[in-house]
């Protein structure tokens, strides 16, 4: 796997793109260091990493299961420490469901989704990173 990241401006915002796909990825810094809100910032890619990948996993045990997922939203939180560099400490993965789904197979799917398959929730951990995850059914 490639990816390739241009600058767009003289200042902190970049556009990635993969080898593996046409779609490009907007990234910007701060504004202390000349960042114009043009992109996602790069810590923000990490928790979009986890999430996005733990969902997909998710999305695809439910559905060997049968269960009927009518909706899946996700919300990462991490806690990053003061010092430099400002690495996550902790992070917490929240699953919302939405359909006709056994709470017990959508825990069961949350765990392998998130402890067993999810390979960015993998590095993450072997970094140190405390990660945990909740699951809500509506």
């Amino acid at each position: 796997m490639k990816v390739h990241i241009k600058r767009q401006n003289q200042a902190v915002h970049f556009e990635a793109s993969s080898e593996l796909s046409p779609i490009t990825v907007h990234v910007d810094g701060p504004e202390s260091i000349g960042g114009e809100g043009k992109g996602v910032r790069p810590m923000e890619l990490v928790l979009m990493a986890l999430g996005s990948c733990s969902a997909f996993d998710l999305t695809t045990i439910l559905q060997k299961q049968r269960q009927d997922i009518q909706d899946i939203q996700v919300d990462v939180e991490g806690e990053r420490r003061d010092e430099i560099p400002n690495i996550f400490t902790k992070i917490h993965i929240s699953f919302k469901l939405k359909g006709e789904i056994d709470e017990a197979k959508a825990q069961k799917a949350a765990e392998l989704a998130v402890k067993k398959y999810c390979s960015v929730h993998d590095m993450l951990v072997n970094g140190g990173i405390e990660i945990t995850y909740s699951i809500q059914i509506n």
